[in-house]
């Protein structure tokens, strides 16, 4: 996969130094995992400083927008009335919903109650109640570059069940994100996640997963939260995606509904629950760059 520069070129990731100043000892090791059998990233998906700190100002406002609707999300609001807040507050810091049109997406936000597993289209028949459980899930594009996260909120008087769900998901991000090193595989996370909810009665969503981010809404790699330690993409510095279980209090089965062709439900009615974050894989570890 990886075509080796001559030393004194210059780096393939336009930094401007020698290739044997930078990326020359990172390839070097890449395709050495390569040749173990590993699955390494492409260069087109490791991201360089000057992208990274362009996705944090996507991020900057990612966050915002969440925050505002952590203020204002309450029992007797439509989730249109969220679509709203999301796509005022994003477009008011200079930002565009990533949803908005996205493959025939009609909404700025993705809203999830209860048995919605994700990509629940905001409408106004659809109200918030006492006692719902509702995933948000925000995604940002800010001068062509790209981030995302989503959280839960509980709405009034949440059951101790539904509860303990939304803890329990959160606590397997926080599991997997513990496993993000330099080098490591992703398989490696998903494990760690996989293990944590299984240990509580749960299970996590198959089908559906992370993926790459940056300057593209979706990129490579795929992120399982299923697979095995030891498998998957190796996390090299530079690599950005998104950590995302979605965890079921029932089976791991889910379907998508037929008249809108996006809202992924559980196949038992059981609740689900998702926390994502937005994390780079460091020389050190890892930095979160949006929640």
């Amino acid at each position: 996969m990886y075509k080796k520069l001559d030393r004194n070129e210059p780096c393939w990731c336009g930094c401007g130094k020698k290739y044997k100043k930078c990326h020359e000892a990172f390839d070097e090791k890449l395709i050495r995992l390569e040749h173990e059998g590993y699955i390494i990233p492409s260069r087109d998906i490791i991201k360089t400083p000057e992208q990274i700190e362009k996705i944090k100002e996507s991020c900057k406002i990612n966050i915002e927008v969440l925050d505002y609707v952590a203020e204002h999300i309450k029992a007797g609001m439509t989730t249109e009335d969220i679509d709203k807040l999301v796509y005022e507050k994003t477009t008011q810091m200079g930002g565009i919903p990533a949803p908005l049109n996205y493959e025939g997406y009609p909404k700025s936000v993705c809203v999830s109650i209860d048995d919605v597993v994700c990509h629940g289209i905001p409408c106004d028949e659809e109200i918030l109640q006492d006692g719902d459980i509702v995933n948000v899930d925000c995604s940002t594009e800010y001068k062509g570059y790209f981030s995302d996260s989503s959280r839960m909120f509980c709405i009034g008087d949440v059951s101790p069940e539904k509860r303990k769900l939304v803890e329990v998901t959160k606590e397997c991000v926080q599991r997997g994100l513990e496993k993000v090193k330099p080098w490591a595989t992703l398989g490696d996370m998903a494990q760690a996640i996989n293990d944590y909810a299984k240990e509580n009665g749960y299970s996590v969503v198959r089908e559906i997963g992370g993926h790459g981010i940056g300057l593209e809404f979706h990129e490579d790699p795929f992120v399982s939260y299923v697979s095995k330690a030891g498998t998957d993409m190796v996390m090299a510095p530079g690599l950005m995606f998104t950590i995302e279980p979605m965890v079921n209090a029932g089976k791991a089965d889910v379907f998508v509904d037929e008249d809108d062709d996006w809202t992924v439900f559980t196949q038992d009615g059981s609740p689900s629950a998702q926390w994502e974050i937005m994390v780079l894989v460091t020389e050190e570890g890892y930095e979160v760059l949006c929640y």
